[in-house]
């Protein structure tokens, strides 16, 4: 044994030393060389029950202290049981060994204390959560910067049709899950009263130990929290109705939500509820504009009565999804009947002008019931809107097909739009004869209509002018213009109608280069070849 040499005052200011550490209230270590425990405090028993006197580091202690320990590392950081931790080698000694020293890391989790702190994290968040533009990915970001720097760990819940409200749940050190509330609001303390956008009701009236474990289990699957330590619930409002509600809470052990706490909560969930509420509405107008798109630009029917019919589309660059162009396809309702074939172009883009087209559509589809003649229906769609209170107008073209026999009769009217291209068999590209005035602008319209046949093999291109007008080529500044759309459907004649408009849009697409450019839509109507039948030859 080895013997004390100490004096008396020295082995007594030891002592004092040990029993401080003993007592200290930060957990501390002291590991040997070969990454045996040589002694720890309460504090460190209390934070790894498993580490004790004379066991192996590598076994009991978390695999971040271990490594940091056989590679004689300075610092180490990592979790352990959801806490953020950082470790500091106090002092080292080649006999002793190395005394490590835990505390909570204050880069991965603070809560702003300082007006100057509390003001750049709330700006923090605003620049995180206003670039979220989906609901679901706006609760979960604001799930985990809660839970980050407000608390152990933080659920959303959201608003929604339905019993089971979305939910959002992460931990200071977790990934963020999504679900749907596992049970009633009213079983957590404060949050039915939060969804409804009361006022929150102080965290010192809330009893951590009433939190129903399925809210637990449901937002925490590992982390094993026992009872919550502290628990604070606050409304996120809304504009006109509140957008969910937040719920935070904090480990075993830790301290209890300040009044301070509670006003950075509140405005957290301020700024956390706008930009909810920004990324609802940016969510219920892209729905909403998918719907107009697909409704303005439907394909249609693609065969009615033996003809094929192709639609073509590409929005103007910058838009939100609708454009001013629409097509409408509205085949006949017998055999031998016409299908009538619109393609308009109406003043403006957005949401306004997709009201105006259909608007248009739908005066159109109940005057091709009821006036069979382009001129007169052209003129009841004018004064249809004149009569609204809408300063927008538009162009078109009107194209009335019918099946006679082999071949198809066409009626053919524009009103401001720009001319149909009728492909001959042979090649031949011809400009339909028909003009018109605009919809929507004057008290009368004028309109010439053109009747031509197609035969099989013939097709007939309706376009608008974000085709001709498309600028590209090598400065930029040249239109594609009708002469190469001519070319185009020279080379084209007799193919199918999909393959006609594809190539056009594909044509324009490589002469724009990438630029800007205004709607671009075309509608192929087309007569199929026809089928050669080889005769069965007699069997030999």
């Amino acid at each position: 044994m080895r013997r004390d040499t100490r004096t008396p005052t020295e082995q007594s200011a030891a002592r004092t030393v040990s029993a401080a550490l003993q007592s200290a209230p930060w957990p501390l270590l002291l590991a040997a060389a070969d990454g045996r425990v040589r002694w720890v405090n309460s504090a460190a028993t209390a934070l790894l029950p498993g580490v004790g006197a004379g066991t192996p580091l590598a076994r009991h202690a978390p695999s971040w202290l271990a490594d940091a320990h056989a590679r004689r590392d300075r610092e180490a950081a990592g979790a352990v049981a959801g806490r953020a931790l950082r470790a500091e080698a106090a002092a080292a000694d080649g006999a002793e060994g190395v005394l490590w020293w835990l505390r909570d890391d204050p880069e991965e989790h603070s809560a702003p204390h300082t007006g100057s702190e509390r003001a750049r994290f709330l700006a923090d968040v605003s620049d995180e959560l206003f670039t979220r533009l989906n609901p679901e990915e706006c609760r979960g970001s604001t799930a985990l910067l809660a839970a980050r720097h407000l608390a152990d760990a933080a659920v959303v819940v959201g608003t929604g049709r339905g019993a089971r409200p979305p939910v959002a749940a992460a931990r200071r050190e977790g990934e963020v899950t999504h679900g749907r509330l596992a049970g009633d609001p009213a079983d957590v303390p404060g949050l039915a009263e939060a969804l409804q956008g009361f006022p929150p009701v102080p965290a010192r009236w809330l009893d951590p130990a009433a939190v129903p474990p399925w809210l637990l289990a449901e937002a925490f699957e590992e982390w094993d929290t026992g009872t919550p330590g502290a628990l604070m619930v606050t409304p996120l409002p809304g504009r006109g109705a509140p957008q969910g509600a937040l719920v935070l809470l904090r480990r075993a052990g830790a301290e209890p939500f300040t009044e301070d706490d509670e006003a950075l909560a509140r405005l957290f969930a301020a700024r956390a509820a706008a930009a909810l509420n920004a990324a609802t509405l940016h969510a219920e107008q892209t729905a909403v504009v998918e719907l107009l798109a697909q409704d303005t630009l439907r394909p249609g029917p693609r065969r009615v009565d033996g003809v094929e019919y192709a639609v073509g589309h590409r929005p103007a660059d910058g838009e939100i999804g609708v454009g001013g162009d629409f097509v409408d396809i509205s085949a006949a309702a017998e055999v031998g009947g016409e299908t009538h074939v619109v393609l308009g172009d109406v003043c403006g883009k957005g949401l306004e002008a997709a009201a105006l087209t259909g608007r248009i559509r739908t005066t159109l589809r109940a005057l091709h019931l009821l006036e069979p003649d382009h001129q007169r229906l052209l003129r009841a769609l004018n004064a249809a809107l004149l009569g609204a209170d809408d300063s927008r107008f538009a162009t078109l073209v009107l194209a009335s097909v019918r099946r006679r026999g082999s071949a198809v009769t066409l009626r053919l009217t524009s009103a401001g739009h720009p001319p149909p291209l009728i492909v001959r068999r042979a090649g031949d590209v011809l400009a339909a004869p028909t003009h018109g005035t605009l919809i929507g602008a004057l008290p009368e319209v004028f309109t010439q209509t053109y009747e031509t046949t197609l035969s099989p093999g013939e097709s007939c291109v309706l376009y608008s002018d974000g085709v001709t007008e498309a600028k590209g080529g090598p400065l930029g500044t040249d239109r594609f213009g009708e002469e190469r759309l001519r070319a185009a459907l020279v080379e084209c004649a007799g193919h199918p109608p999909e393959a006609v408009a594809e190539r056009v849009q594909m044509l324009v697409a490589d002469w724009l280069g990438g630029r800007r450019h205004d709607d671009i839509g075309l509608v192929v109507i087309a007569v199929p070849r026809r089928r050669t039948h080889l005769a069965a030859a007699p069997a030999r």
